[in-house]
Formats: C-alpha cells, structure tokens, sequence
C-alpha cells in the first residue's frame, strides 16, 4: 500500500502535476498544477489561483484524480482525492503563498501566479502507475541520526549563549547548513531581533525583522514553518535591510540584516515554548531545493528541543568566566557615548551600537558606572529596576544580555560584560567614556 508520506517528495513542484476533475454533465478536463502541500498522512491542499474551469468543475463535483511523478526516480502516482474547502488565510494559506511565490520567480511568472486560496482535499486512495524506474540517487546524510545528535548536544547546554552558539554549530556539522541564524520575538511581540548567526561576513547580531515581513516574519505571525525552494523577490529582505539604510536623527539606528543576498532556498521554523512563540531559526542556501519534506521536519523537531531548553535555562544569564579586569587608562580622551531617549538607541562616538531594551539596559549599566564607581550588576536588580520599566515577566531579559555582549564584542573593544557568578555580570570599561543625553524635540 502507498502511503502520503511516502510520496511526499513528487509534492515539491519540480515536476508540475495534473488534475483531473469532471463536470456535471460528466465532462472531463485537465489541467496542469503549480503547487501541491503535504498537510498530513490523510490530506493535501492544492493552489487555487484562477476562477476557471477546474475551479467551477470541484465546485460541481467534489472528486477528482491527481497524477504526480517523482523528480529523483520519475514514478509516477495517481491520487483520488476529494475536496474538503477553501482556506484564503491562516497557516497553510501564508506557507503556499510563499512558496507560490518561489515558484513564480523561479519561471517568471511573478505577476501571474497570485494565491487566492488554498484548497483542502482528502486522499482516498493512492496507486503506483506501471513503468520504468530510475535509479535512486546516492543517499546523502541520515537527518534521523543528525538530529538526534544535535537534541543530545542541546540537552546538556548550561546557559542560553551556549545553547545557541551550539544549535548554528551543529546546523553546520550535522547537517550541513551553512547559513543559519535565531532570531527572537521583542517584548512588543511586533518584531523579532537576531540574537545568534553563523555563516555570514557580519554577525547582524540586533538586526531586526517585524512580524510578517519575508520568510521569517510569516512564519512568526503565522506561527508555521515556511519553506521556498526557488528564489523570490516578494519574501526577500531587500537592499535596505541587508545594508541597513535607514536613517534617523542621530545617524543610521538600523543594524544589516546578515541575510543572503540572493537565496535560492529558506525555511524558517518557529521556536516554541509553554508561553507561546519565543523566535524563530532560520536556514537558508544560494542552491534551489536544498531544502525538503524532511529537512523542514528535522528543524521542526530541533527547534522544539530548542524552545523546551529555553524554558528549563530560564534563569539568570550564564557568560564566559571574566578575565583579570583591565582598567581605564585615566589619562586618555574620554570617548562619547551617546543616548536618545526616544527609542533607547545609543551611539559610541558618530557609529550605532543598539537600542530599546538592550539599549536602556547598557546606558543603566554605564551611568551608574560613571556616576557611582559600580561594575558589578545583577539579573535581579535590572529586573527590579523602575527606570528600565522591563516587562513583568521581563522573559527576555537574558536574550536581551546576550544580545548586548555581542554587539559589545562586534563594535566597542574597550568595553565588555563578563560573567562573575551565578545571575551575575560586570561590565568591564577600558577606556574613559563621556555620557550624553541626547533630547531630541
């Protein structure tokens, strides 16, 4: 017996499908599909983009048959199947429309192909066409075994800065992604910000995408792994993000975003935890279909494991053991360290370091070093802090450290944060500084 599963790699859309569907009167017709989504064992959704004659014959009549070939061994298999409904947002909605949108770029159909819905069928039965098999390709790496590795390595991380250096790592060596990122939801829930990335020239560590824009902000809002194997301009970032372009008073406040500029392929898979989304990890490759059913169901089960390991390290954040502290040379010239209220944002001399959270919390941690002598901090105070106003939970605040502490390493050398103990950190300034408060009216 043929199974869905089985079959899921003819679901890519290397091959076009054929549908055929009969009319009332038992007048047949058939036609060529751009798209097919795997939903489960049981169902798939077909696009829906044009009100024509296959629209109008399922409308009339419910069943139909589905041909599909398999790209690697060109078997083909023939689907009855049923239609159920049409969906026109949500989840599986959003993830065809991306992917349509792949499609569409990759043969020069952008302005053609546009998602109206996405048709819901079940499959009742399916059965192998008799001919000639090719022989299967060389198997590449056991995804099985890749992952299993990288949840056991995941298990034993002891702070979260370990944890995500550890999943891009094993990203890398297990399965072979060379560009890979995470990304996690703001305390707005209107955006996410890059916390961790591997594989590309700048960190982009602060970088931020807001929910619904390209690949990574659908799969947020959507709360749905989306996968595009052919490159499209309506999911990429654009020359502004990845250049960081943006400007406001004070100088450019937008870190690049350190995507590929031309991606052939994305899947981006939400992280989840018992409070609901945490971010996002993001994988992404200058090759077309380099991702598939189960690349996409691999990194489902990775960022699980990852979503669960940063509920059990949610404690106060764990860095690299602090060295010998140098201190400022007294006598050199204080360097400026600018801060704008308005969004937090601070500024080492004229170049842009972070804002909002991060931002508040650096320019707290500064002040009282400047004004009081302090280096040593806790998790607990910037909590308790009334200035900081962090959420209630302030869940984040960890990332948030994190975040800091590598853009601290990326573009200020004089000044660091190490760990000095259990929820403790000192913040290590080699040079003096000059603090000012910038209002902007």
């Amino acid at each position: 017996m043929v199974t869905l599963d089985a079959i899921r790699n003819c679901l890519e859309g290397v091959i076009p499908a054929t549908l055929a569907t009969c009319a009332a009167d038992g007048t047949p017709n058939v036609s060529l599909l751009s798209q097919i989504n795997y939903v489960d064992g049981a169902h798939i959704a077909l696009s829906y983009q044009f009100f024509n004659k296959t629209r109008r014959n399922i409308l009339a009549n419910p069943h139909a048959a589905l041909e599909v070939v398999d790209p690697d061994t060109a078997v083909q298999y023939r689907l009855a199947v049923r239609y159920l409904h049409t969906e026109t947002s949500g989840p599986l909605f959003e993830s065809m429309k991306a992917r349509l949108s792949g499609i569409a770029s990759h043969v020069g159909m952008q302005g053609v192909f546009r998602l109206l819905g996405a048709d819901l069928y079940r499959v009742l039965e399916i059965e192998r066409v008799p001919g000639v098999a090719l022989p299967l390709p060389e198997p590449g790496g056991n995804l099985l075994s890749a992952t299993r590795r990288t949840v056991e390595r995941l298990m034993v991380c002891s702070d979260l800065s370990c944890l995500l250096d550890q999943v891009l790592a094993d990203l890398e060596a297990e399965f072979g992604i060379d560009h890979a990122m995470v990304l996690m939801l703001d305390e707005t829930g209107g955006s996410l910000y890059t916390v961790a990335s591997r594989g590309y020239p700048s960190s982009g560590v602060g970088s931020e995408i807001a929910l619904g824009d390209g690949v990574i902000g659908v799969a947020a809002r959507e709360r749905t792994p989306i996968r595009i194997s052919h490159m499209t301009s309506e999911y990429s970032y654009g020359l502004a993000a990845l250049d960081g372009t943006g400007r406001t008073d004070g100088g450019a406040r937008e870190i690049p975003f350190p995507g590929l500029r031309e991606p052939r392929s994305q899947l981006a898979v939400p992280i989840g935890t018992v409070g609901g989304l945490a971010g996002i990890l993001f994988v992404e490759s200058p090759r077309d279909l380099r991702f598939r059913h189960d690349d996409e169901d691999a990194l489902v089960t990775v960022a699980a494991q990852l979503g669960t390991m940063m509920e059990v390290l949610r404690r106060p954040i764990q860095m690299a053991e602090p060295a010998a502290e140098p201190l400022a040379t007294p006598d050199a010239e204080a360097i400026a360290i600018s801060h704008y209220g308005r969004d937090d944002s601070v500024f080492i001399g004229h170049d842009y370091l972070i804002k909002g959270v991060a931002g508040a919390i650096f320019w707290k941690l500064l002040r009282d070093h400047v004004h009081h002598g302090r280096t040593d901090f806790s998790n607990r105070e910037l909590r308790m802090a009334p200035d900081l106003k962090l959420p209630d939970a302030a869940e984040n605040l960890e990332a948030r450290l994190i975040l800091l502490q590598r853009r601290l390493v990326d573009r200020c050398g004089f000044i660091g944060i190490e760990k000095t103990g259990r929820g403790r950190f000192r913040l290590v300034v080699r040079h003096p500084v000059d603090l000012k408060e910038v209002q902007i009216s």
